[in-house]
């Protein structure tokens, strides 16, 4: 198995070490351990855009797997993937929002989006990981091209 291959579990780690951190960070500021929670969430950012720079890479260059299983089950995947999705961006904006509120040190709106924004990443990190076991563990990933190859026609 090439590097290349190893991609989609590298970055699903990163996502999923992302999660881990912004729980561990929920745990302290609820301790009222309030520089440790800022060092674990910068943390968990970290791991988060290492994932996405991972995931935007090989689907530019690489492309994105299509799902390889039984085609009567292919609409619940397709489903599945939309709703992921939705939670990925939906819980990155709302990631950046919190991030900046905690700098800007805006601690109410902090304080009102932070638990939304994790409960949000932990699902994401989730169906991240159910849609890297449907497409690379449970059923051989389909045919794979990049954005690149699409566009261009290469």
């Amino acid at each position: 198995m090439n590097s290349v291959q190893w991609l989609p579990t590298i970055s699903t780690a990163f996502i999923v070490l992302s999660a881990i951190t912004v729980a561990i960070g929920w745990v302290q500021i609820k301790q009222g351990k309030k520089e440790t929670h800022k060092k674990t969430m910068n943390l968990a950012a970290i791991f988060a855009i290492i994932f996405f720079l991972i995931y935007a890479s090989r689907t530019i260059f690489i492309g994105n797997t299509a799902f390889g299983g039984p085609d009567d089950i292919k609409i619940y995947y397709t489903i599945f993937l939309i709703f992921h999705i939705t939670l990925a961006t939906v819980g990155a904006v709302m990631g950046i929002v919190s991030l900046v509120s905690g700098y800007k040190n805006n601690l109410k709106l902090h304080r009102k989006i932070g638990p939304i924004t994790s409960i949000i990443w932990f699902f994401t990190g989730i169906t991240g990981v159910a849609v890297y076991l449907l497409l690379y563990v449970f059923y051989h990933g389909g045919e794979t091209t990049s954005v690149i190859k699409a566009i261009l026609g290469f």
